[in-house]
């Protein structure tokens, strides 16, 4: 290793920023974490203070040259990914005006339905690559300059989490493809601000920074923030993207015909595109279209909730399970998927509708419910459980589908990273319904790995992508797909298709009642 080739990486969450300390062939050196809390002042809002994620990108840059043992000079370049749909408003020196306004608020309902009606429903789709929705920042700036109009006329820019913390280090106002692709403002095929939704929206082209490509030098560390954060004055800064492209990135998500799956809450879908598809019957879908942070490629993305539904079922049904744990000194989820890995393929006749939180991809229906279908005197736990993980995995491969046939979108291969990777028996599974190899690399911090590439590639520690990821790549644990229950499976799937549409009338008329 050559001094002056690590690499500094900052990913800021919902829940805190954590700074991974790479080296230059992408193994982790050392990690720190500082938190950061998220204020609900009234039901439907979620706000966070920028100052404390600066705090929290000081300290756990300090904590991590502490502990690392790598000295400051040897850190080449400092990189960002974060979560993205924010608003953060900020004067003409930087200063927040008021707390950030985060992906979670959805306080801007009426901006979001202003905003479809000023500029077309589909009209937003066909430049953005998505639906017009209280989550994105668009809208968000709208209902700040409806409701608090002495504060927008003061704005200069509003900023994403991690460009503020990029601008913190740097001085520099500017953010990247990615994370513009998420305000619906950005024109998907020109990769600029969109001058007809600015104006239809009456939103002030100034109060967006430049947009620019993922692996750009931003700028340097300057002398303040070198004192703050104990980094050299002069380390070069790149922009970095969101957090879950940075992610598809770091295991291989640029190549067309890879597929992954980021599993957590949600299971996110990525597919790499060498253009924007934006249809009205992808409008129709819901799939998000992005600009990667890959230069001169596009993420189709499709979603659904995951996690929620398995945690759901523990919470509900593992008491004994807790019990066990508590006695034996084991883990409650382990005992329970005992019980699933013993119910046979199909889960002995079960079937379960993963909609606890409605649907949002392919179907569009935040009113349906979940559902178990089939159950019997004799069905057990351990059949319901596997219903729930074979249910979400339909829930997948419905996604996939969807993908395939909507962008002409292939599938060579699967990767699947996240905590849900965890879970053998779902991967498995995942792999059999798809009929495709899943494989699921060994990287603890795809998130962050893939911002540390753009950061190499940004000051040239890498050539450019496939070399960043010939670099780093570490494979893991690749699952084989049955071919014998993939056939099973793909008659099963057909049935789980027949569930939703079954019960859609019924699930309307139950949230109708009171």
């Amino acid at each position: 290793m050559s001094p002056g080739n690590y690499i500094l990486a900052h990913d800021l969450g919902t829940t805190g920023n954590k700074a991974n300390l790479f080296d230059e062939r992408g193994q982790p050196v050392a990690s720190a974490f500082a938190g950061y809390e998220t204020a609900y002042p009234r039901p439907g809002w979620a706000e966070q203070d920028a100052a404390d994620w600066w705090r929290a990108v000081r300290d756990s840059t300090r904590e991590l040259l502490a502990s690392s043992g790598v000295a400051p000079g040897d850190i080449a370049v400092v990189s960002f990914s974060g979560m993205m749909n924010g608003a953060l408003a900020v004067d003409a020196a930087g200063e927040p005006l008021r707390s950030a306004i985060i992906w979670a608020d959805q306080r801007a309902t009426a901006e979001a339905e202003l905003l479809a009606d000023r500029c077309g429903f589909e009209q937003v789709y066909r430049r953005t690559g998505h639906r017009a929705g209280a989550s994105y920042t668009a809208a968000k700036a709208l209902w700040i300059q409806r409701q608090q109009p002495e504060l927008y006329a003061r704005t200069h820019q509003f900023l994403q989490a991690k460009d503020y913390a990029a601008y913190k280090l740097s001085g520099v106002f500017a953010t990247d493809y990615s994370m513009a692709s998420n305000t619906l403002l950005l024109d998907q095929r020109t990769r600029t601000w969109s001058d007809e939704l600015l104006e239809l929206s009456g939103i002030d082209r100034r109060l967006l920074a430049d947009p620019h490509p993922s692996a750009t030098v931003l700028g340097e560390v300057h002398a303040k923030a070198a004192e703050a954060t104990g980094l050299p004055a002069g380390t070069p800064v790149v922009l970095g993207g969101h957090d879950f492209l940075c992610g598809a990135l770091a295991v291989g998500g640029h190549k067309p015909g890879v597929v992954v799956s980021i599993l957590g809450t949600w299971d996110i879908i990525v597919a790499a595109a060498p253009e924007p598809v934006l249809t009205p019957e992808a409008c129709a879908m819901g799939a998000w279209v992005d600009s990667h942070v890959v230069r001169d490629t596009w993420a189709i993305m499709g979603s659904a909730v995951a996690g929620e539904c398995t945690e759901w079922f523990r919470a509900q049904f593992g008491f004994e399970e807790t019990q066990r744990a508590e006695a034996e000194g084991g883990v409650d989820w382990d005992y329970l998927l005992e019980g699933a890995a013993a119910s046979p393929p199909g889960a002995n006749g079960v079937l379960f509708l993963p909609h606890l939180s409605g649907s949002v991809f392919p179907i569009i229906d935040p009113a349906s419910r979940g559902a178990f279908v089939g159950l019997r005197s004799a069905t057990t736990k351990g059949d319901m459980l596997r219903a729930v993980i074979e249910g979400l995995n339909y829930q997948f491969l419905q996604i996939l589908r969807a993908l395939e046939a909507g962008f002409g979108l292939r599938t060579d291969k699967l990767v699947a990273v996240g905590g849900g990777t965890k879970n053998v028996l779902a991967m498995q599974i995942k792999a059999d319904m798809a009929g495709t190899p899943m494989e699921a690399p060994a990287v603890e911090e795809a998130t962050p790995l893939g911002a540390a590439m753009l950061a190499g590639i940004g000051v040239g520690l890498y050539a450019d992508e496939q070399d960043a990821a010939e670099r780093v790549a570490r494979p893991g644990r690749v699952f084989e797909p049955n071919a014998e229950l993939t056939a099973q499976y793909a008659e099963r799937f057909a049935i789980f298709e027949q569930i939703y549409p079954a019960l859609q009338g019924i699930n309307a008329q139950l949230n109708a009642s009171p």
